[in-house]
Parts: C-alpha cells; structure tokens; sequence
C-alpha cells in the first residue's frame, strides 16, 4: 500500500504543475475583466470643499457674505466644482448669518430685563423674513420631536423665538440640511455633496421627505458623517439600514468610502451591499494637513508644500481608485506675522497649473464631474475560472511543500482540497483569502528555491570542469525566470479576489505582512537544511546541533541586527509605512518622472544583488547570500498586486520599472566588481612576483 501511495505521489508532481497552469490561464481572463473594469468605468474625479469650513473662515473676516462669495468664486475657477453640506444646527444657521443665538443671561442683558433664577433658555432672532420662514419649521420640527417647549419672542420688531433648552445642548441638535444654502450653491452652480448622520432617530417617512428635496438640489452622493450610518442600531438590528438602502435606491443615490479610516463606520458595509455598490473611494485632505501651508515659510517651502499637496492628490486618484477628494481648511492665528491665516489661496494652487493637480490628472486619462461609480465587468464563466484558481492554488501550496517533505504531496494536495472545501461552507470570504495567501506566499518561496536549486548546479558544475554558460546571461535568465514565478502568486491573488468590495476596500486582504515576512523564513530554512540532498535523520542532526549550539556575544549582536531590520522592514509595508523626508522626496521625484514609482526595495536592493549573486554563483559558492537577498524582491513583487485598490496596470508597470532599473543597476555593480577584481588580481600578481 505504501509502495503505491509513493508511486501516486511521484507521478502527480506533473499533474500538479499543469493544475497551476491552468488556474494561472483562469486568472489571466478574470484579471482581463478587472482590467476593463478600471479602464472603461469610474473615470470622472470630484473635488469637494467642506463649506461649513468656509463659514467657519469667514466668520473671523470683516465682511464675511462677502468673503463666501469671492471664494466660491476662486473656488470654480480653480476647479472645484462641488461643496460638501452638512445636516444644519443653530450653530451653523449663526455661522450663516441666518439667525443670531442667545443664552437667558445674554438675552436678559440684550432686552434689560429682570434676570431670571429658574430659567436657562435659547433665545433666537431671525435675521430677515426669508430666515424666519425657512428655517423656523425646520427648528420647531426638530425641537418639538424632542418634546421641547418654544414660544415665540421678537425684540426691537425683529422676530424670533425662545426654545426651552439650554443654549449649549440646544446647539448640538441635528435638523435638515439648510434649504437657503442648498438654494443658493445650486444656483451659483455648485454640485452638492450631503454629509448625513446618525444622530436624529430614524424615521422613514422623515428620510424619504429629505431625500426627495436632495434629489431636487441634484444631490448624487452622501459622505457619512460620525460613526455609523443613518439607520444604524447595532450590529444585529438592520432593518433601519435596510429602508434606507431602499430610499437611497429610489432617489438615485451613492455613498463615499473614506480612505483610511481609524475604524470602519459602523453598517457602511451592509449599506453599500445594499444598494448594489454605488460607492466611490473619499481620499480626505484634512483641517492638519491644511494648516501646514500656513506655517511660517519661505515661498521656496511653500512651493515645495503646495507641490507635494498636488502630487498627493494625483497619487491617490491615480494608484488608489480615489474618485473624491475632500478638501478641508481651517483658519489659524499667526502671532508672528500678527494675522488669522488660512490655507485656501495655496490650496487652489496646487490644483492649478501645469504642475498642479488637476492637468495632471486630466493627462492621466480622467475627467471632472460628479464622481462615479464602478460598474464591474463579470463574465459569467468567472465561477468556473475560480474553481480552477481553488484546485491550482491547492496544488501550488502542495508543490512548495513538496521541497521539503516529498512524500506528503499528494497527502496534502488532498487534506487541502478537503479542508478549503470546509473554508468554502465556513465563509466564502475565509476561503478565498486563505487561498491567496497560500499561493502569495508560496509562489515567491518557489521561485527563489528554484533559483537557489539552479545557482547550487551551476557552481557545482563550475568546479567539476563542467561547461557553464556566461555568467552574465544566467544571471539576467534566472533573475526573469524567478520573477516569472513569483508573478505566478501575484495571478492567483488578483483571480481569487476579484470582488468590487476588495477594489473599494470594503473589504480588505489580510495577508499582506505575510506574504511580505514568510517566503523570507521559508527560503532560509530551505538554504540551511533542505537544498543540499540528505536524509531526513540528517537533516535533523543539523537541526540538533544548530539548537544545542553555544551562543557568543557576537551571534546575539547579529540576532539583534536581524529582528531589528526584519521589524524596519515590516514597518514599511503597507498603507501606513514610514519613510523619511529625503525618501519621500526622492519617491515624489520617481513619481513625477516616471508617472509610476517602482519600489525602492525591489530596484535598489534585491534585483541588484540577485543579478550580482546570479553572475558571481559559478565562482564563489558564498554568492547563494546574495541570491537569497533577492527573495525581498520576489515577496515585494506579489506583494504589489495584494494593494487591491491599485489598478493591475499600475501595479504592472510597477514590476517592469522595478525589473528594469535593478538590471541596469545590477550590471552596473557586476562591471564595477569585475574592474575591481581584475585590478586586485593584478595587483596581488604583480605582489607575488616581488
């Protein structure tokens, strides 16, 4: 029985490769699909402006109508064409210059009445009858759902009214959005953004009245505003997310995902499934970020800054599917130059201009409009395809196994099939990232075994007197051959999850780390104890003694140098990795250069000295270090396509630039060190015959 279970396992290793072949021909169609997707839907970039910014701004300015009004002036001439409106407050109706608020003291002081022990009341004046006949319903709808007493009050024949409330709680309640506003930015041409929240409960009948008047105003859009989105009960009650999807399906209308949030807004995803994914990613330019063009500079640095702000923005709709970007302000005091500062003027030029935002993004293939969403190409034949990607993934994991324990290949191709398939009932989602994670991090591992397989032949060769090609053409031969495997990883990860929510990250692959850190601990372990050919009691023996080796100072110096580099290298991973101010402007001078940046890691470091370990590996058996090194490379480059948000041909483009500059970089090296080996050659020549 056992004689024919090994006779089974020698003979699938062939079948094994060709089920990885075809999962990979799957994949180059569903990739096809995802390419279509990001070419032909989704091309109209929207710029939108906080204008509860803008009245905060202009309220610490002498004329501030004025002020309003010549900024949403510069602000279409500099291309931004939509402004984002919040549920209103009193506070907001003040900063509008609507009405004017009064606490019972400030009121008491204003009429010079008695002041009164046993009330704490919100006194409001409206500022003209418009005001009054527009906003007072909103007000007194609002506060009488509360069961708040209001009467009305006028002072000097100017009306208003008293709200039993006190004036610090009173403005915090949520109403509808400001109708005058609305009207106003509609007729200066404005497209307008809503930002709704959570905070009033959820009434139907309410939300579908206010979305009807949105659509009036040609509102396309919402951007969540708070935590959860409206209808949000708790994470088991969705019926009021589920009306709301309804409405919003009625009236036409999407939602933007904010980048990078600390935490997801609670029922954003299940609001999202529900009106079919008509969602657009938020990039967000913040209140900080805003108030770093108001420090005190020179105009070198603040060129600098604005053109890194515009570099900003054309990387996030370029390289992140961004098709909304969010622009905040806030007014800053300047003690030095004795001025309330605010960055908008160097904000409209870094979206200005042929070095500015928008011509470059207009350059890149898009245009400017209301924001759209993905409309996903997804050929019916895709089920099929992914089964294939299931048995190829299964059978990449088993093949990367086999270099360690042979004869478990087909043990485990078996066990995987059985228990992915468990994964499959458990949760689609587990599945299909459990899969791309096996062939992410597998892919990479094979690859750099079979290139450390082929440098050990090659130098054994070598030293036997055999005939070896030239080192030069190997080198560049193995290093496109090991890419070519490692890209094997990259098809299985774009096959298996090629889902719209993993695009919008709605979802979000979790293996990213691990694909970056485990194909390096794999190879080491193959180098050390499984590429030369032994028994297994051998290979254990050499366990054995690396465990019961004596430590000195120096392998604890080295171990601390390794964890140190493996914890900066995993810290640059990743959306939130950290990069210096001189690497950050050498990317931002890659960007701009090349329209696509290659990883540093990838043409600096790890093809350069794979090229140089490959061309080195027939002479000096110490040259497998340097082809080790490579595997950074190979995990960085599957690595680029698990950034699902980022377009397949960008990420492509990435690859090839990476591929091509390290080759050049590593010839350079291999020509420096054949100079520098021949002269010391003849130097030590020369030596000898003294």
């Amino acid at each position: 029985m056992i004689h024919r279970y090994l006779d089974w396992n020698r003979k699938l290793m062939r079948p094994l490769w060709w089920l990885v072949i075809i999962g990979m021909l799957a994949s180059l169609g569903i990739a096809y699909e995802r390419v279509e997707t990001e070419q032909k839907s989704a091309r109209k970039v929207e710029f939108v402006f906080d204008y509860r910014d803008l009245l905060e701004i202009s309220d610490l300015q002498p004329d501030p109508q004025k002020f309003v009004n010549d900024q949403l002036t510069q602000m279409k001439a500099a291309g931004i064409h939509s402004l984002a409106v919040y549920e209103s407050t009193l506070s907001e109706f003040r900063l509008s210059r609507r009405i004017e608020v009064y606490s019972t003291h400030e009121a008491t002081a204003l009429t010079q009445s008695p002041i009164s022990p046993n009330e704490n009341f919100t006194y409001i004046l409206f500022a003209d009858k418009t005001a009054q006949q527009r906003l007072q319903p909103l007000i007194e709808n609002t506060f009488s759902s509360l069961k708040v007493g209001m009467r009305p009050w006028s002072f000097k024949n100017q009306q208003g009214m008293i709200i039993e409330m006190g004036m610090e709680e009173a403005m915090l309640k949520t109403m509808d959005p400001d109708p005058i506003t609305l009207q106003m930015l509609k007729d200066k041409g404005f497209q307008i953004v809503v930002r709704m929240s959570n905070r009033r409960p959820f009434d139907a009948a309410n939300m579908d009245k206010l979305l009807a008047q949105l659509k009036s105003f040609g509102v396309k859009r919402f951007i969540i505003d708070g935590e959860t989105v409206p209808g949000f009960v708790n994470d088991k009650n969705f019926e009021n997310i589920d009306t709301m999807a309804e409405l919003m399906k009625k009236y036409n209308m999407g939602l933007a995902a904010i980048e990078l949030l600390k935490a997801p807004q609670r029922g954003f995803n299940r609001l999202a499934k529900n009106i079919n994914y008509d969602v657009v990613r938020l990039h967000s330019f913040t209140e900080q970020d805003g108030q770093k063009l108001t420090e005190n500079l020179t105009e070198a640095e603040l060129a600098d800054r604005v053109q890194g702000v515009a570099d900003r923005f054309v990387l996030a709709v370029k390289d992140r599917n961004i098709r909304m970007v969010f622009l905040n302000a806030r007014a800053v005091k300047n003690a030095d130059k004795g001025k309330i500062l605010n960055p908008l003027e160097p904000l409209y030029k870094s979206l200005e201009g042929p070095d500015g935002a928008l011509e470059r993004i207009e350059n890149a293939g898009y245009s400017f409009g209301i924001a759209e969403r993905f409309w996903p190409f997804h050929s019916v034949w895709q089920k099929a395809a992914k089964g294939l990607l299931w048995a190829g993934a299964v059978a990449l994991i088993a093949l990367t196994a086999s270099y360690f324990i042979p004869e478990m290949t087909l043990a485990l191709f078996v066990l995987g099939m059985i228990g992915s398939a468990g994964l499959l009932v458990l949760s689609q989602s587990l599945f299909a990232q459990g899969l791309a994670l096996g062939a992410g991090v597998c892919a990479p591992s094979l690859a750099m075994m079979f290139a450390v397989r082929a440098a050990k032949e090659r130098n054994k060769a070598a030293r036997g007197g055999g005939r070896v090609s030239s080192s030069a053409a190997f080198a560049i031969l193995l290093l496109l051959r090991t890419v070519g495997i490692s890209l094997i990883g990259a098809l299985f990860i774009i096959g298996l999850l090629n889902q719209i929510t993993y695009s919008l990250v709605l979802e979000q692959f979790r293996g990213v780390s691990a694909v970056h850190l485990i194909p390096i601990v794999v190879v080491v372990i193959y180098y050390l104890f499984f590429s030369e050919t032994s028994t297994y009691k051998e290979k254990w023996a050499q366990v054995r003694k690396l465990l019961t080796s004596y430590i000195s100072v120096v392998w604890v110096l080295c171990a601390a140098v390794i964890v140190g580099a493996g914890l900066y290298y995993l810290s640059r991973t990743g959306n939130e990795g950290q990069a210096s101010a001189i690497e950050k402007l050498f990317r931002s001078f890659l960007e701009n250069t090349l329209g696509v940046r290659p990883r540093t890691k990838e043409f600096l470091f790890a093809h350069p000295l794979f090229l140089l370990g490959g061309f080195l590996a027939a002479r000096y058996r110490g040259a497998l270090i340097l082809i080790l090194l490579g595997v950074i490379g190979q995990a960085s480059i599957v690595d680029t396509f698990c950034h699902l948000h980022t377009p397949i041909l960008i990420s492509l483009t990435r690859v090839v630039y990476g591929i091509t500059f390290g080759a050049l970089i590593g010839y350079a090296a291999i020509i420096v060190w054949e100079i520098v080996a021949r002269r010391w050659r003849a130097w030590a020549k020369t030596t000898a015959s003294r």
